[in-house]
């Protein structure tokens, strides 16, 4: 009330002038105020369909400033996750390069993630396995119904969160395999992705693979569908499989499967995306399988045909008739081990993620094992090595050094594989 009752008519005009002034102050901090409120509500609308329009994926802000000058204004430091993400996989699928997808298992291999792509100038994918998720909560914890699965998985994401801009580089935090039967591990990590997104407008997790390819094509599908409409409303992507990858990794193992079913074919993925893309603010990702195989083996043991994803994006494209040439983004599992040639000819089929298990682990433990060897007669007992049988050895014991032996080893050795997936150095 500009004139309070009573008042009116006992002030001068100075004073009603005064009264008026306040008024208008008050007016303009209270349109200032309901414009900064409104900002991030705007930044977290849903995007557009991602297999329907890929116009929409590639419109950034032009306003926005941009973290790195190589990418879209809305890749920042830290998480990525959302309308940023699909950028970046757009990004890759554009300018011919892949995304590391690395299985970790603690602090260590999480750190040793991101100290790589700090190193080789590009984005990592941090990706928790259910085993994985077991172990960071501790292998004495209760896991029933998953309890540890779940609460470690969260656990060391929130941990990414925490630290990842430190780094300064962009991180996608990712689930592997998750077959029907632990479909509950995933219903628990979604919901601390509502509750994550219900606070800060942002999931908690960047995407989830689920790995349904033992159902039948259209039960696969089908349960892709009703997740991906679960995840579209927390701005989660998914990941899901076509045909089996062999081998056996973390629980999944596919050694005696019929070698048919290693060949996905591009009647599949045509059906899977055109079944995904009538989710609103869908964001899916194709594990094809053209041979893949988890593990390492001699040359010659495992057949890869990557002219699978050509032959299925030529397939799409035709379909579609609108002028894409790769409107599948493919992610490569059972990557360790392969030749550059292989990979490299994948990335030009579309693939923008490769998942890297086997070959990080031996790094891990092979610096590990280095360390030991250096330091060996310093490792035999509390006090006493060849300096002196009354020297204390705790520098050399302390875990803090081996470990981070463990953690040089494993990021030198994603470096390796950013240059084998023309990702270095595509941020600045």
């Amino acid at each position: 009330n500009l004139f309070p009752v009573g008042e009116k008519n006992n002030h001068s005009a100075t004073y009603y002038r005064h009264r008026i002034i306040l008024h208008q102050n008050i007016i303009m901090k209270l349109s200032l105020a309901s414009l900064l409120f409104a900002a991030p509500a705007a930044a977290f609308a849903p995007s557009g369909s991602f297999g329907v329009s890929r116009t929409s994926l590639n419109m950034s802000t032009e306003t926005e400033e941009k973290a790195f000058a190589k990418l879209p204004a809305t890749i920042k430091p830290g998480v990525v996750t959302g309308k940023a993400l699909q950028d970046l996989l757009q990004n890759a699928s554009d300018n011919g390069y892949a995304i590391p997808g690395v299985n970790i298992v603690g602090t260590d291999s999480i750190n040793s993630c991101m100290e790589a792509a700090a190193k080789y100038g590009g984005p990592i994918m941090v990706t928790f396995s259910k085993g994985g998720g077991q172990f960071i909560a501790g292998k004495a914890a209760d896991n029933t119904d998953d309890a540890a699965s779940i609460a470690g998985a969260i656990s060391g994401a929130k941990h990414v969160h925490e630290v990842a801009k430190l780094y300064g580089v962009p991180v996608v935090l990712h689930t592997d395999h998750c077959q029907k039967a632990w479909l509950p591990w995933i219903d628990g990590l979604l919901a601390a992705s509502e509750e994550h997104f219900a606070q800060t407008g942002e999931p908690l997790f960047s995407s989830h693979m689920l790995d349904l390819s033992e159902e039948p094509l259209e039960e696969n599908i089908g349960i892709c569908r009703d997740y991906m409409e679960k995840f579209a409303k927390v701005n989660i992507l998914l990941e899901f499989e076509l045909g089996v990858t062999g081998g056996e990794e973390d629980g999944v193992d596919n050694t005696d499967v019929d070698s048919s079913r290693l060949y996905t074919q591009p009647e599949e993925v045509w059906y899977s995306y055109q079944q995904l893309s009538t989710v609103e603010n869908a964001m899916f990702t194709c594990a094809a399988s053209f041979g893949n195989v988890h593990g390492v083996y001699a040359p010659g043991n495992v057949d890869l045909q990557p002219v699978i994803l050509h032959n299925s994006q030529k397939f799409i494209a035709e379909k579609l008739d609108n002028g894409i040439d790769k409107p599948m983004l493919f992610v490569f599992h059972g990557g360790s081990g392969s030749s550059v040639d292989d990979i490299k000819y994948a990335i030009k089929g579309g693939v923008v993620k490769m998942n890297i298990d086997t070959d990080t682990q031996w790094a891990f433990w092979d610096g590990v094992r280095a360390y030991e060897k250096e330091h060996h007669d310093y490792l035999q007992g509390q006090i006493g090595n060849p300096d002196g049988d009354d020297i204390p050895n705790k520098k050399y014991y302390d875990p803090r050094m081996s470990l981070r032996a463990g953690q040089e080893a494993m990021a030198a050795r994603l470096c390796q594989a950013a240059e084998d997936l023309n990702c270095v150095n595509v941020l600045n």
